[in-house]
């Protein structure tokens, strides 16, 4: 009897993780020793069995689900009586199961538990039914929905399903095995290649690739003869082509390290592959998924409070605890993929798969990204699918010396705004190139899920740049839908979802397409939620063109709940897009130079320093309250950040003639000043401390998540806001000079409530008006059109926030 290795689904076997080719089981039992990367032992063989077998029979082809056209191994037979050594590593490789820690068979069983099929496309017809308006945009709807079954037809017909073609990355690029490296790349436009490092002395004519029907080249670096690999971790490579548009070396599409010489301007491909001692290895599971998202929003480069680009392992040590304290439950991450422009802010892609070395290693990465499940942190990735870098030495760009290859030739795959390529998501490699650079980061990093940038530029052909947005669907629904990008949303969300069920999708779209949120089965685009990019545009419009004394509650409400019926968003006062150089945060619009001066707590105050710590609590307080089932704040603005984010830059002159100055490099606005959050002296302090008390409260009685949303009162005259959501009733006083005694709220719930927040408090930065040992006592009749109410002291600029008594009064 031979043993047979397949990537056959369960319960014939199971496909393994890249660090731990094995499985828990003391009567089936796969190893690192002999498996390739993923495979698994298809069959119930006991450890003595393996180490007396003859042979070893390697299946492969289409049917066990390899992913590249015209890539087939053939079979063939590993005779063990020659591989001696082999063998030996296969009976260590046994030894090390059998005396492997439960936690590790606790982490394997928690992969190998995860699906490994996306089940077929359901009728797409739910959503008539959930919005009967689509009707009339029936036709268009049907095709979409017709065209994402036909790639997913082909998908199953020529790659083995969506599952597999989303495994891209076990046989494009470097892929090791026993006896050596395979490197493959798909270049179709090229006439020549050859893979050059320095491993072979950068020459290109030592290591020459193969090219099959499809464009994808190939060739494969034997062991050396003392069994070491051909190339060494750390060595730097490049693909060496002969292209339409004249010779050139890239960094392989596929690279997981890409590193910047000092001295040098484009980066190098860097062959990452430390020894197992070097290896991060996860020590904690994914935590469940929250039911309300607190999401606090990070760049890591710029997370150290010193002038200097931080790293993985500093966030790890020193802000993740310091985000876990305040009460989010979920970071961000910002910047991971790595990109050549620091000052893109990581948006201008390069290498798709590779970690941004700046900051570090990707075990660096990964450690950072196990203390925050430790600490029951999930980890997001702000991960860039609608565009990438305009960069030729380096990037995705004529990568094969054509403009088409990755990108939509001519003006249609070039962003004027941006300066960057845009995808062509037709193109069949692209899909598998985009598809399985998801499923790389959830697999490799353990992400728990995206926040999709610059969806609506991939969704119109016009990119959204082209007018605004009423809300008429037939601006959703025409020609000018890009249909092929909205089909691979569908794919990427239904091959998260499908595999990750606990995976978080969301869309940063401003423009309101409906079924956005439905899932793909009903028809819809897929995702969880929806980033309200309305409620910041709003904020900074009131901030910037009118005085709060001219503030319309109405228009406030309206804005934080205007969202298609049960359609989850993520709501957020302001996030880095606020805090860029050009731009000011929403502390700086209120306090600007002020805050240079009047911060001390021993000091002399201003109007505006005491109107900015009011506003800057109502404001964030009632977007939490109002906006979304899920919430996100931009690091250091929960306490005020002062000033600006201003990535170090050079002076520069551009063809035209035109001088841009630069800031002579400088870091000193590209940091986050955490200690004056942390100074008791400081006025800071009091708004990171009720931005704290804002995420308890919200912890405690999950009202961003409630299906009980009321407003009551939206008095234009006396600048009220009162609402209920969930439990609670919210109160906000957006008078700048009058306070109201004796005020009467309305409310669903009789009974007897208490004071659970308010934004007036001495230890927030207020005046400390509110008596908190005051029972409020409600009396039945309509008012407000709600069933009961109480009387309330409602200070001028001021959020007050009451829960029902637990019995204390």
């Amino acid at each position: 009897m031979a043993l047979l290795f397949s990537r056959v689904p369960p319960p014939v076997c199971l496909p393994l993780p890249l660090s731990a080719a094995h499985r828990c089981s003391s009567s089936s039992l796969a190893f690192k020793g002999i498996c390739r990367e993923g495979w698994a032992v298809c069959a119930n063989t006991s450890s003595s069995e393996i180490a007396s077998k003859s042979t070893i029979t390697v299946c492969s082809g289409a049917a066990e689900g390899f992913l590249v056209p015209g890539v087939v191994e053939s079979t063939g037979s590993v005779a063990l009586d020659d591989l001696e050594e082999e063998a030996e590593k296969i009976k260590h490789s046994i030894r090390d199961l059998e005396d492997g820690s439960e936690k590790i068979c606790h982490h394997l069983d928690e992969d190998n538990l995860l699906p490994k099929f996306v089940p077929p496309p359901g009728d797409g017809k739910a959503i008539y039914k959930m919005d009967p308006l689509l009707r009339g945009h029936q036709v268009h709807l049907d095709y979409r929905y017709e065209q994402y079954k036909k790639k997913r037809d082909l998908i199953d017909k020529h790659e083995g399903g969506l599952e597999a073609f989303s495994r891209g990355y076990e046989k494009m690029g470097f892929v090791k095995s026993l006896d050596g490296i395979t490197y493959r790349e798909w270049a179709p436009g090229a006439k020549r290649a050859s893979l050059i490092g320095d491993f072979n002395n950068w020459n290109p004519n030592a290591d020459v690739m193969k090219k099959n029907e499809f464009g994808v080249w190939e060739v494969f670096l034997p062991n050396n003869a003392d069994g070491s690999l051909a190339i060494s971790h750390g060595s730097r490579v490049k693909i060496h082509m002969d292209t339409p548009s004249g010779s050139k070396d890239s960094i392989p599409a596929w690279i997981k390290v890409a590193v910047q010489a000092p001295g040098e301007i484009p980066y190098n491909g860097i062959y990452y592959d430390p020894p197992p001692e070097e290896k991060y290895e996860f020590q904690n599971p994914r935590p469940k998924r929250p039911k309300s998202l607190r999401i606090y929003e990070a760049h890591v480069g710029m997370s150290s409070k010193d002038p200097v680009i931080s790293t993985y392992t500093a966030f790890r040590d020193d802000v993740l605890p310091r985000i876990k304290r305040l009460g989010y439950n979920a970071v961000q991450l910002m910047a991971v993929q790595e990109h050549a422009y620091y000052a893109s802010f990581g948006y201008h892609v390069t290498n798709f798969y590779a970690v941004s070395s700046r900051c570090g290693t990707p075990d660096d990465l990964k450690s950072l990204i196990d203390r925050a499940h430790e600490l029951g942190l999930i980890v997001l990735m702000d991960i860039v699918h609608s565009h990438a870098s305009n960069n030729v030495l380096d990037g995705l760009n004529m990568f094969d010396g054509t403009d088409s290859q990755y990108f939509h030739s001519g003006s249609r795959g070039y962003h004027w705004l941006w300066d960057s390529r845009l995808f062509n998501y037709g193109a069949w490699e692209v899909l598998r190139f985009l598809l399985s650079n998801c499923r790389w980061w959830m697999k490799e990093y353990r992400f728990d899920g995206f926040r999709f940038d610059g969806i609506t530029s991939m969704m119109y052909t016009h990119h959204g740049l082209q007018g605004s947005f009423t809300g008429n669907y037939k601006e959703y629904f025409g020609l000018a839908t890009d249909v092929e990008a909205v089909n691979y949303l569908m794919l990427v969300n239904d091959m998260l979802h499908a595999l990750y069920p606990d995976v978080i999708t969301i869309g940063e779209d401003v423009s309101g397409m409906p079924t956005f949120c439905i899932p793909v089965q009903d028809g819809g685009v897929g995702f969880d939620y929806r980033l309200h990019m309305a409620v910041p545009d709003k904020w900074i419009e009131l901030l910037s063109k009118k005085k709060d004394e001219d503030w319309k509650m109405g228009d406030i409400v309206w804005s934080l709940t205007n969202r298609r019926w049960n359609e989850k968003c993520i709501a957020y006062a302001e996030s880095h897009d606020q805090a860029l150089v050009g731009d000011k945060t929403i502390a700086f619009w209120l306090m600007d130079k002020d805050m240079y001066n009047y911060m001390a707590l021993d000091g002399p105050t201003t109007a505006a320093i005491d109107r900015g710590i009011a506003l800057h609590k109502m404001i964030r307080l009632v977007t939490m309250g109002l906006g979304g089932e899920g919430y996100l704040n931009f690091m250091g603005n929960e306490f005020g950040h002062p000033e600006w984010i201003d990535f170090p830059r050079a002076d520069r002159h551009l063809p035209n003639g035109k001088f841009i100055p630069g800031n002579n490099n400088s870091f000193d606005k590209c940091r986050r000043r955490w200690d004056l959050g942390d100074a008791d002296y400081l006025r800071y302090q009091g708004l990171q401390e009720f931005d704290c008390d804002m995420h308890a409260l919200e912890e405690k009685y999950g009202f961003m998540t409630s299906e009980h949303r009321h407003v009551s009162r939206k008095d234009e005259d006396e600048r009220l806001i009162v609402f209920e959501r969930g439990d609670l009733v919210f109160v906000f006083n957006f008078h700048w000079s009058k306070s109201y005694t004796n005020y009467r709220v309305g409310c669903l719930k009789p009974g007897t409530y208490k004071i659970v927040l308010d934004s007036d408090e001495r230890r927030f930065g207020g005046f400390g008006r509110i008596d908190h040992n005051s029972c409020f006592f409600t009396s039945e009749g309509l008012y407000d059109n709600r069933p009961c109410s109480f009387m309330v002291y409602a200070p001028s600029r001021t959020a007050v926030v009451y829960a029902q008594d637990g019995g204390t009064c």
